[in-house]
């Protein structure tokens, strides 16, 4: 009797097993008819994605004609990333100093020299133009231009000039 119920057993579970796999499908198939109903927009963001992918690395240029391309292609290039001035170019010393300058001067963040006349003994020294190449090209742990690249040379040198004037 054993040997009878062992196959009753396993030809249930077989039937059983059989049973899901075809449900199992069957929801495939429904899950599929479902998904391919439904209407998605696509995302704005994933087409920018996707245009940047494909988007040619360089052009081919050649002969006279495509000298004049590239050459225009370079100077379109260099307009893009082209900085526009801090500050819409004002030459306001005072402006240039409480937006771009106070924040480590007025605190004397890492190591910035405070407001003070004592703060700037030896570097008065130096001279103003070689404060004004300091503040441009950065030293100790001032970055360049006082981290706003978008400042101007000519707004630094207001800048500082504005600086040496408060300490009078």
């Amino acid at each position: 009797m054993s040997e009878v119920d062992d196959q009753v057993f396993m030809k249930r579970f077989g039937l059983v097993i059989v049973f899901l796999a075809v449900f199992a499908v069957i929801i495939i198939f429904v899950a599929l008819a479902i998904h391919n109903t439904l209407d998605r927009p696509e995302s704005q963001a994933r087409d920018v994605a996707r245009s940047e992918r494909l988007a040619p690395v360089a052009g081919v240029f050649a002969g006279e004609t495509g000298r004049a391309a590239a050459q225009a292609a370079r100077e379109a290039a260099a307009a893009d990333t082209a900085v526009a001035a801090a500050f819409d170019g004002s030459l306001d010393g005072q402006l240039i100093y409480d937006r771009a300058c106070a924040s480590c001067h007025e605190a004397g963040v890492a190591g910035a020299p405070l407001m003070e006349a004592g703060a700037w003994a030896g570097r008065l020294e130096k001279g103003e133009e070689t404060l004004v190449a300091n503040a441009i090209s950065g030293i100790g742990a001032m970055p360049p231009r006082g981290g706003r690249r978008d400042l101007t040379d000519e707004q630094i040198e207001v800048s500082v000039a504005f600086m040496l004037d408060m300490l009078d």
